[in-house]
This record gives C-alpha cells, structure tokens and sequence, in this order.
C-alpha cells in the first residue's frame, strides 16, 4: 500500500466521524500489520513534515504500539517483522527521532528505547559507533538523545549484566567531558545548552548509579569530572527568561540542570564517598573524596539553601534534597527522587560523620531555625491549595510519591536525624525553640496570632514523637503539653491547626494518661473532627481516630456513638479515596470483632460501593501513584476483616453475598491480577463460613481454574484455600455436578501443572495438597481417580528435586492408601514401581538431620497421614500384602507413631508455656518502655560507629535466636500448617487407628498375626506395647472430649442478627 492510501487509513481510524467507518479502518490497519514493511511506512508517516500533525501523530503511535507488542516476541511466538525491516528501522529512527517535534520524539523514543534494550549490543553492534560519529559532527543533541536511553538500559544492572558500561564509558565519556567543558564556558548560555547539559548529567547518573566505572577511579578523570559538576552547583542560575509561574518554574532547564548536577554530587558521596561503606581497595578513593570534596560540597550546599533563608528561590526538589543529604545517607536510597530536598539530602549525611557534622556546627542552627524549620510551616500556597481545592490537599498530604519530593518531608526527616544521631546537644535546644513558639502564640492576640509558626511547632512535636516518648524529662511532661497545647486548637479558627491538633494527638494517643478525662476530650475532639466543615480536617481526624481505637483501653466510650462514627466514616470515604481510611475501618472492625455484626451488612454493601468507585477512578487514571487502586485494595482488605469478625453468624453471609459475588467475578479474572491475592482470601471466607456453598460462588470455580492455568501460578498457594473449601464443604455437589464437571477440571488443571517440567518444584506445592483434599473428604466415591492421580504422583515423584515436594507427593500416596488401600496397592503393582516408590518413602521415613530431627515428614500432619497410610495396608489379607512387606511397614509404623507421639507431646508443652507467658504477660507492668532515657550519642562518639556496634549487638542477638540446626536447607517450618486448615482425618486418631487394625488382622488372620508378633525383636514388642496402652488412654480422653462439646453445644445461645 502506498504512503497516501495508509495516511488516510490511518485518519479515518482515528478520526472518522463515523463509527462503522472507524470500525472498518481499524480492521484494515490490523490487517496490513502483516505486510511487508507497514513498519518501515508508518515510520516514513510519523517523520514526514509535509504530513498533517494529527496524522503523524496517530503513525506515530501505531509504531510504537506495534514495536512493543512485536519487535522481540515471547518463546513460541511467530516472528512479526521481517529481519530486512528491522534493519531499516534501525538506521532510520537514530536520523529521525530528534528531528520530529517533541510531540511526536515522546513516542519514537519509546520505540527506540525498546528496540535498543532488546538489539544492543548483540543485534545492533554499530550503534555506539553512531554516536561517537555525531558526538563529533555537529549532531550532539540527538547523539546524547540516544546515549542517554542506552546508559539507563544499564542503570540497575550489576556485576556481568553491566559488562558493556565498560565500552560505554571507555569511548564516550572523553567526549562527553570535552562537550561538557566547551558549552559550560559559553556566556550566556541558551536554553538549548542547558538541555544538552541535563543530558550529559543524566547519561553520568545512569553508568554510576550502582557502581562507579573503572574509568572514573582513575584520580585525574575524576577530578576533572568533578571540577565540572561543583563549577555548575556553585553557579548561580541565570534570572533571564525565568518563567514567573512556579510549576513552569521549576521544570525550567537551567534549574533542571541544577537539580542534576546535586543528584550527582549527592550520589557519588553516599554510595563511594563513604570509607566505612567501601572494599578496601576502594577505601582509598572514599578517603580522597573526604578530604577534597565532601567539605566543599556541603559549604556549597548550605549556600543553596541560604538563598531562602534571604528571600530567593530554590525548587522544592533541590530543597528536598539538600535536606535529605545534610541528614542521613540511608535516607538518601529511599527519596532521593524529589532541589529543595537535594540538599537536605546531602546535609543530612553530616549527621553520621563527625568531621562531616562539625563543619556543619557554625551553621547548625542558622539552617535549623531560619531554614529548615520555615519549611516545616504551613505556608501561603497551603492555604491557597486549601480552600481553592481541599481534595487535592488531602491527596498531596497523603501521597508517598508526593511525599518524596516534598520540601516539608525531607524537613521532618533532617530533624528526625539530627535529634536521633546527635539529640544529646540539639534535643533541648530545639524543644525550647518549640515551646517558645507555643509561649509567643498564647501570649499574641487573637488577631495577630502566629497560626503558621504554630502549625510548624505542632508538626516538629508530632515528628519527634518516638523520641520524646522514650526521653527524659520530656516524657513525664508530654501529657500536660498536649492539654495545654496542642488540644485547644481542636475549636481552633485556622483550620489547618484543628487538622494539625488531630493529627499530633493521634500521634501520641498510647502514652499512658494520667487523667483519663484527658484521654477522653482528645477522642471526642477528634470524633466531632470527622464533622468539621473542613475537608482536609475530617479526615486528619478518621487517622487520629484509628490510634484511639488502638489505644482505648475501655470501649465503652466509643461503643455508644459507633453507629455515628461509622455514618461519618462512610460520608467521607464517598468523598476521599484513601487506603488509610480503611485502615481505620479495620482497626474498628478489629477491635469491636463480633460485636459489628449488626453493622456488617451494611459495612460491606458501602465498601463494595466505595470499591467499584475507586476502581472506575483507577482505570480512568494513569498515574503510577493512583491512589485509587490502593484505596480499592484497602476496601477488599476491609471486607475480610468484617468476615472474619462475624465468622461466627454463617446466615450473614447468605446476606452478603449477593453484594460480594460481583466483585469475586470479575476480580477472579485478569483484571484483578492487583487484588488477586486479597480477593481469594474473600472466596476462601464465603466458602467456608457461609451455611453451604451457593450456585454464584460455585461460579467462582471455572475463573479460578482458569486464571491458574493461564498466570495465576504465584496464587497457588491462595488458590489451596477456597478449592480446598470447595471440595470439603460443598463434597456433594463437587462429585454430582457435571455442567460444568469440577472433578474432570481439576484433574485437567493439576495434570497441566503437575506435568509442565518448566514449572519449579516450589510453584506447584499445593497441588499434591489438593489431591489430598479429594481422597480425604470423597472417602469411597471417586475410585475412578485413584489410577490417574497415582501415575501422576509418581511421574512428578520422579522427577522432584526438593525433599518437602517429595513429601508431598509421597503423602499423596498415603492418602490414597487410606482411602483405599487395596486398589491403591493394586495401581501401584500395575505400574511397576510399588517398590521404588515404597524404598523411596520408607529412605525418607529414616533421613535425619546433624540435630537428630526427621529430614522430612516434618509437621505433625505429614507424621499422621503417613501413620494412616501404612496402617490402612496391615489389615490387607496375605494375598495382597505379603509378610515380608507387612513386617517392614508395621516397623516402619511403629517408629513412626512414637515420632508422632512425641512431637505431640512437644507441641503440648509449648502451648503450655506460651499460655503461662501470655497470662504473665498480662500481669507484668507495661509502663516502662525500656529506654533508659538518652538523648542521642555522646559528643565523643562517632554516628557510624555507633550505628555499627547497634547493628553488631544486632546481629548477635539474631544470632542467639537462630535455630541451632544449620544443617536445614528447607523452605517449611517443622509445626507449621497444623493449626491452620481442617481435614476429615482430625477426627481419627492415628493410635486408636492402628490398634484397630491390628485387631482386624487378629481376628481375621490369627497365624498371620502370630508370625508378625514373633518376627519383632524386643525393642519393637515393647513399642507396640506402649502404643496399644496409649491408644486404650486416647479413647477414654476422646470420649470426654466428646462429652464436653456435647454439654458445651447445649448451654451456647445462638447470637441473633441484625441487618
């Protein structure tokens, strides 16, 4: 097709007035994505100036699209584009992509970002020889274009994985450098500079960013580097052509460059610069950077920031990072991603060395009162942001990414630091600079009262909550500081102090009062804040509210006004979408437990509600940081709190249900891959607690097959719960159904997985788990299965490589020995490996480890399916069975049943202990936290020294807990899962089962059952012995037991319900 013909085909699609003819355009286009060279034409559209805009930018598009979805296809898939095309897009794109308007670069450096991470440098060797060429031939710009995509495809790489930064550095850095000087000379540089320089720095942060290529240890190289970088830091950025409006402002190049340039430098010194962090043979450089740079760039840094304290202007990111620097280099991994807070950044590693820290000291509190505490204020822009757009304040406030680039939060962590690195000279100084600000606010008059400072003051006490509640004097004093305080600016005129009076009395809702009535004005205060008229306080005050819940010690003050809170609750959660406020739900729910079952109805229809909104707001969004995503998680989240806490009242769920099930149903399918995890976790609750499974939840059966076929493979484990839950409480229907037929689909799914040799022994643990599931609860009724579970079994026990998946599948054969063992044995016998299958588990049975613990079978469960397994095979007739493998297993069993019996017994006595400690524990005294009063290091002490010796005491202490046992590669505990699933088998005892049996063989085959009594030595009579004296004493304790429940079932009153 030629180039006219697809343009118009190309607008029309995207275009056309008219639907059909859209429609049809469209299936034209997805036809000709088989031609040779569509690729190559959309490509000659998307960069042809005499093509219309909307045109190329729809080509554009197209190009990309196909590019991601076809230029590397998975394994198995057919390959899409001719290897003739792909070269001619090759050396085309690098012509073009820095040539097309910017609307149009976006989307070929997408594609070019693509085909570069998957052809470089295997399939596109002459690529970095491309841009050495134009690096040195007047097309810089789109040379750094490409070299700046290439550096980051290795950005995150490691170790081999970086090999080819080698050559990267190697040939293009000289060049680089030599760019760099030449355009950092130039006097009054254009704006078309500063884009060249941001990309020069952008390429150095990419090849440093996890290690420093050899090149640049190398001292004169760096040095040179280094001179550039600290000549564009110390620069002052040009006034001229400054854009007025702050968002513009701060995404203008030169500051952009300015940005880059503290990143750098930020960088360098906490992954290199640091000896204590280095090799030795890297220490050397760490040591040199030290004495050359550090001190410099701190002086450089504090410079920066002296440009607020004087009334000028420093985007918020490179404040944030300034901050963050001056506080503490761990803080620098986790948000050196917001120039405000690039110095912090970098000041705040001064906190932890103490050369660093006294060249800080002179200017210690200049930038502590004057700088850094201003930022801490709420400002003008607050307050504009406030009453123009109160949703968008709150979704500011409570943002993480937002909180990464936010000036006030890198503010809050440099005092946070400095008070836990060096609290010992700064704590009181700064407590006192708080409470004179507290003193001057009451003492001004009302109209002239520092609201701003104040709010600043309040923030400071609520972030240095942790340490004031561990510090003496401070401690004994915070409870008459908040009453003095902080709790008059609930009826506060400023709002954004009633919003700040909730949010630090939450803060400190678990101190012990000593005046309840105290307690008990700051929960009703807060409660009455969920009806301010301010939306930004109403919901400061629901996350308050979550602390009080935690902390009341006597619920009765909440009980008579939940109904209200949970009105308010559900008023601002149609307005706000924010996962915190349904924490708040769950720790209501939580605490209240059964008691909310006349609010559950009602709770989950309004979080069902909530959740379809904050799912329609996800989908319409595509911020990576969409909030409404994790609020709809949260929603799910709470949804199984409230089931868990009326799991007792089974008609609840009949109620739920219909507003539950519609969420199941489309989250069960790909779309719900996000929730997966916490949407199962509702099916297993509606599957087990409900009074019997209904035809909707049945419904759930073929998704969740369907998804763990298809990608679910990671929810195995999930999975196990609510099939397990199918199959057990719903026995009936799972065998009689037919359309769909259950049985026939998981044999399919678990042949599949079971089958796959790429699939890891780990990904398909449940599945044996699952077979147990149906030979224990479909006892007598699916005979027909045994054969093709057992020759799955054992295909799979072949070729297990990991001991607890052969444990697994070895219990498998157990369950089906009990189930039936005489056609068990029988299949076993047909396929030939009923002795290797039988040497294999009893090898198992007899592995132990250096601590003499069993190797496998570990958990009391695995003991007892295999105790039944092997005893259900002694009642077999001779014939079946012969003598000598009857005396084997019945040995085999014996020790077995004592293993059993003693790890019973062990487990016994630790819930024994842990009762006994939990009552202590509830007579001991709770008041004393432990601390031992410190402010912070003592002046003579290093920060990383003494970091290093905590973390050594640490590890110590980590080391004293570790199981003794070092010989243990398994990934599963030895008594997990006991108490945490229910089986059929519960109800049999593995001792009374055996005496049984044997009993059977006694009275059926008195010879037989002489021979075996006579081949036993004496050790193993005494065992049998002891066994049957045990069996005797668990049927009498079984039978009080049964007595027990009986007398208990007829005194419980059933709870009435609600809705």
């Amino acid at each position: 097709m030629d180039l006219p013909s697809l343009a118009l085909i190309l607008r029309a699609a995207a275009l056309s007035p008219n639907p059909d003819e859209r429609k049809a355009s469209e299936q034209q286009l997805n036809q000709l994505q088989q031609a040779p060279q569509h690729l190559v034409r959309l490509l000659q559209i998307a960069v042809d100036g005499n093509c219309d805009i909307a045109v190329r930018q729809i080509a554009s598009i197209q190009f990309k699209n196909f590019i991601a979805k076809n230029w590397s296809p998975d394994a198995g898939e057919q390959q899409r584009i001719l290897q003739s095309d792909k070269e001619l897009v090759r050396d085309n794109i690098l012509v073009y992509v820095t040539q097309v308007p910017t609307l149009l670069r976006s989307q070929l450096g997408e594609s070019l970002k693509t085909i570069l991470y998957t052809d470089y440098p295997d399939q596109w060797p002459r690529l970095l020889d491309w841009v050495n060429y134009n690096l040195q031939n007047q097309q810089i710009y789109g040379a750094l274009f490409v070299l700046r995509i290439l550096s980051r495809k290795y950005e995150f790489k490691s170790d081999e994985e970086r090999t080819p930064v080698t050559r990267i550095v190697e040939e293009t850095f000289p060049l680089l450098f030599n760019i760099f000087n030449g355009i950092i000379q130039i006097e009054n540089p254009s704006l078309e500079i500063a884009e060249l320089m941001k990309l020069i720095c952008k390429i150095f942060w990419s090849s440093i960013y996890l290690d420093l290529p050899e090149q640049l240890y190398e001292i004169n190289v760096f040095n040179a580097w280094m001179v550039l970088f600290l000549s564009v830091s110390e620069r002052t950025v040009p006034v001229e052509g400054q854009p007025m409006d702050p968002e513009l402002r701060k995404s203008w190049g030169w500051w952009k460059v300015k940005k880059w340039t503290v990143h750098i430098l930020n960088r360098i010194y906490s992954r290199f610069g640091d000896p204590k962090l280095q090799t030795p043979e890297r220490k050397p450089f760490a040591q040199m950077f030290q004495k050359s740079y550090a001190g410099r760039i701190l002086e450089g840094h504090l410079n920066l920031l002296n440009t607020i304290r004087v009334g000028g202007y420093l985007p918020d990111r490179v404040i944030s990072l300034l901050l963050q620097y001056l506080s503490n280099r761990f803080v620098l991994q986790l948000v050196s991603v917001a120039f405000i807070s690039l110095l912090l950044q970098y000041l705040s590693n001064s906190f932890s060395m103490k050369s660093m820290y006294n060249l800080l000291l002179p200017r210690l509190d200049v930038l502590l009162f004057e700088i850094v505490f201003p930022l801490m204020c709420f400002n003008d822009s607050d307050q504009k942001l406030w009453e123009e757009d109160p949703h968008e304040y709150v979704r500011k406030g409570y943002n993480i990414i937002e909180d990464l680039h936010s000036p006030r939060t890198a503010s809050m962590d440099f005092v946070n630091e400095l008070i836990q690195k060096r609290g010992k000279e700064n704590l009181p100084k700064f407590v006192q600079f708080v409470v004179g600000i507290f003193r001057s606010y009451d003492e001004a008059p009302a109209e002239h009262k520092p609201y701003s400072r104040k709010d600043g003051a309040m923030l400071a006490v609520g972030t240095l909550c942790d340490k004031l509640k561990q510090t003496d004097p401070y401690k004994s004093e915070l409870e008459h500081m908040l009453v003095q305080h902080i709790f008059p600016e609930f009826n506060s005129p400023a709002g954004h102090l009633r919003a700040k009076a909730a949010w630090v009395a939450g803060q400190y809702a678990h101190i012990n009062f000593s005046d309840q009535n105290n307690f008990r004005k700051a929960l009703h205060s807060v409660v009455s804040g969920m009806r301010d008229p301010d939306l930004p306080v109403r919901v400061d005050s629901v996350f308050a509210l979550r602390s009080f819940v935690e902390a009341c010690k006597d619920l009765n003050e909440i009980r008579p006004i939940l109904p209200q809170l949970l009105d308010e609750f559900f008023k601002l959660m149609n307005e706000v979408e924010n996962e915190d406020l349904v924490f708040t739900l769950e720790t209501i729910v939580d605490k209240f437990g059964e008691e909310m079952a006349p609010y559950a109805f009602g709770l989950c229809q309004n979080l069902a509600a909530a959740f379809w909104r904050c799912l329609n707001t996800s989908e319409a969004s595509d911020d990576s940081d969409d909030m409404g995503a994790l609020a709809a998680v949260g929603c799910l989240r709470a949804i199984s709190t409230i089931l868990e806490s009326v799991s007792s009242l089974p008609q609840l769920f009949v109620e739920i249900e219909p507003t539950i099930l519609p969420i199941l149903q489309k989250m069960l399918t790909s779309d719900g891959q996000d929730v997966f995890e916490e949407v199962l976790e509702i099916a297993s609750y509606m599957t087990f607690y409900s009074p019997n499974i209904s035809l909707g939840i049945w419904s759930l059966w073929p998704l969740i097959v369907e998804a763990l076929v298809d990608w679910a493979i990671d929810y195995f484990p999930n999975i196990l719960a609510p099939m397990d839950n199918f199959i057990s409480r719903g026995t009936a229907h799972f065998l009689t159904c037919k359309e769909p037929d259950y049985q026939q689909s998981l044999y399919n799914v678990l042949s599949t997985l079971m089958t796959d040799r790429n699939i890891e022994d780990s990904d398909i643990e449940a599945a044996p788990k699952l077979i147990e599931v149906i030979f224990q609860n479909c006892k007598g009724q699916v005979d027909q299965w045994i054969e093709p579970y057992l020759r799955l079994t054992i295909d799979r026990l072949q070729r297990a490589e990991t001991s607890y998946l052969k444990s697994l599948l070895i219990q498998v054969v157990a369950n089906m020995l009990y189930y039936n063992p005489g056609l068990t044995l029988g299949v076993l016998h047909n396929t030939g490996l009923a002795s290797t299958v039988f040497d294999l588990w009893f090898h198992m049975l007899q592995q132990k480890k250096k601590s003499g613990l069993p190797e496998n079978f570990k958990r009391e469960h695995d003991k007892k399916v295999c105790c039944l397994g092997l005893t259900s095979l002694l009642a077999l007739p001779g014939g079946q069975f012969p003598d000598e493998a009857l005396q084997r297993v019945f040995r085999a069993t014996l020790d077995l049943l004592v293993a059993y019996k003693n790890q019973l017994a062990e487990a016994a006595k630790v819930t024994e202990v842990d009762y006994e400690d939990e009552m202590n524990g509830l007579e001991s005294d709770d008041d004393d936290d432990g601390s031992d009063g410190e402010m912070g290091m003592d002046d003579t002490e290093d920060g990383d020294e003494a970091e290093s010796m905590k973390l050594q005491k640490l590890a110590a202490q980590a080391k004293s807990f570790r199981y003794v046992d070092e010989d243990d590669d398994d990934s599963y505990d030895d008594f997990s899962d006991d108490d945490v699933f229910q089986s059929p088998i519960d109800e049999v005892d593995a001792f009374v089962f055996f005496v049984d049996a044997i009993r059977v063989m006694q009275a059926s085959d008195a010879q037989r059952f002489q021979n075996l009594n006579q081949s036993l030595d004496f050790t193993y009579q005494a065992i049998a012995n002891g066994i049957a004296q045990h069996a005797e004493l668990r049927r009498v304790e079984i039978e009080k037991e049964k007595q027990k429940k009986a007398a208990e079932a007829a005194v419980t009153p059933v709870p009435a319900i609600r809705s």
